[in-house]
């Protein structure tokens, strides 16, 4: 069942990875339009990373915060933004240039607003998007502060910019190749390559369409990567749907028995937009139909969600009063019993994280 499998691929169950960074690389990509639900994506698929390892992995640049392939928000591994961005680079330009074209951006526009960030950063600094704006601004380059968007997209796609270090609640914005050695270019083939390996060692079961999905390549270009790792991937048919598993999945789960597991009472308070279901077209195998509208809206929004045997049953919510956590949940079918502890050790372990 997809149920059974997803949540080893994807480190809920019996998480391996310490670090954030190697998290990080083992996902592939961590989306994170909620910035702080992002750092839980991360720390909820360990049994010891808390906030500030991953803090100190983002300060550090160790993981980065950009937009990329779809493209929007994602964390990723340092090691892997250079081919990622060589991939999806051109695609991204293509998918943004009717919008910048709406605002009245030209390329003329974008070239000087690059050329000008470049020497604002130039020497390890670190600046917030007000910062950068204003300095646009005084420059003349900067008619509206919405174009700001469009800016700072562009300067990513481009391998100029990515995530700095924090000052304070405010991200800011640092040189890539100041945060980033170099790295080797891979051929497109090496890269489409890695990208589905990583996909499916950590997502699987997923479709192809999964994965288009996720990625941002068209359907022609994941099937093309698909058939680049075919000797690592096995087809196997989940209800009434043919899906791929990584041959690594397959390993992880005979030797901890899967059968075993299946009797477990494994639940989770998952993070807003998390990977276990913003990274699947199809969300049915995991979350009922019925109740899509309850873990995300028409419009995008992810909802923080419950995840019980591998199934999403329910949203939680958190509130700080008189300086005490607390926790609300409610189930999408109001008759499910859950037993309390269960509850009590999900907060539990969001508590330990944060603290």
């Amino acid at each position: 069942m997809v149920t059974n499998i997803r949540p080893f691929c994807q480190q809920l169950m019996t998480p391996e990875f310490n670090k954030p960074k190697d998290l990080a690389a083992w996902m592939g990509a961590i989306q994170a339009q909620d910035y702080n639900m992002s750092k839980w994506a991360i720390g909820i698929r360990s049994q010891s990373i808390t906030i500030k390892d991953v803090d100190d992995a983002l300060k550090k640049g160790e993981i980065l915060r950009t937009h990329i392939m779809r493209p929007t928000w994602h964390l990723v591994a340092a090691e892997d933004i250079h081919w990622m961005i060589q991939l999806s680079a051109k695609r991204i330009r293509s998918a943004i240039s009717g919008y910048n074209r709406y605002r009245g951006i030209t390329e003329d526009i974008l070239l000087k607003s690059n050329s000008l960030i470049e020497k604002m950063l130039e020497g390890h600094k670190n600046l917030t998007r007000q910062e950068i704006a204003d300095n646009l601004m005084k420059a003349g380059i900067l008619r509206d502060p919405l174009d700001m968007n469009c800016i700072t997209m562009r300067a990513e796609v481009d391998g100029l910019i990515c995530s700095g270090a924090d000052k304070g609640k405010k991200t800011t914005y640092a040189l890539l190749e100041e945060r980033v050695p170099p790295a080797k270019k891979l051929h497109r083939e090496e890269a489409l390559a890695k990208l589905a390996k990583k996909y499916f060692q950590s997502h699987s079961p997923a479709s192809s369409e999964d994965f288009s999905w996720w990625s941002g390549l068209s359907i022609t270009e994941a099937r093309q990567a698909i058939n680049l790792i075919s000797s690592e991937l096995i087809t196997d048919k989940f209800s009434s749907e043919n899906l791929l598993i990584h041959e690594s999945c397959l390993k992880v789960l005979k030797s901890l028995e899967l059968k075993n597991s299946e009797e477990k009472d494994e639940l989770y308070f998952l993070p807003s937009y998390d990977e276990y279901l913003i990274s699947y077209k199809n969300r049915t195998s995991v979350l009922d139909l019925e109740h899509h509208p309850k873990a995300f809206s028409k419009n995008g929004i992810f909802h923080p969600v419950i995840l019980y045997k591998g199934q999403v049953i329910g949203n939680w919510s958190k509130s700080i009063k008189k300086g005490k956590l607390s926790f609300e949940v409610s189930f999408f079918d109001p008759k499910l019993k859950i037993r309390p502890e269960l509850i009590t050790e999900a907060g539990n372990r969001y508590r330990a994280f944060i603290l």
